[in-house]
């Protein structure tokens, strides 16, 4: 069965740092391209970042650039996402994909049904 599960989120002060970390298991992820996707309540989930399975392309929405660096770990079927400058506007619940079928540059217009998801953790930016 095939799980990801994220940690390290939590409740900090606008300005601060955190580094999430999503491990896989029940398969592995050296060849599909991971990422992560963020919910804010109210809103819809929107993609984050992604890195492609040889870690030779990132890519990030304009809002984090600059601020979140997304990295991975092949041999320990490990994603990260360091969020650096953290805002109000960062709180969400955070989730972890993985595609099912192979590398994409471009995560988010994968089918949600082609994308394995972890269940989520919980960052509040405080003002």
């Amino acid at each position: 069965q095939v799980q990801l599960v994220e940690s390290g989120g939590g409740l900090v002060q606008a300005g601060a740092s955190l580094r999430l970390s999503c491990e896989a298991s029940g398969r592995t992820f050296s060849s599909s391209t991971m990422g992560w996707f963020r919910q804010a309540p109210g809103k819809e989930r929107e993609f984050v970042a992604a890195m492609t399975a040889s870690g030779a392309r990132t890519y990030k929405t304009d809002s984090v650039k600059g601020r979140f660096t997304i990295s991975r770990d092949n041999a320990k079927n490990t994603v990260y996402l360091q969020m650096n400058s953290l805002k109000p506007e960062d709180t969400a619940v955070y989730y972890c994909a993985a595609t099912r079928y192979g590398s994409t540059s471009n995560l988010p217009t994968v089918p949600i049904s082609d994308i394995y998801w972890g269940q989520g953790t919980q960052v509040t930016v405080s003002s």
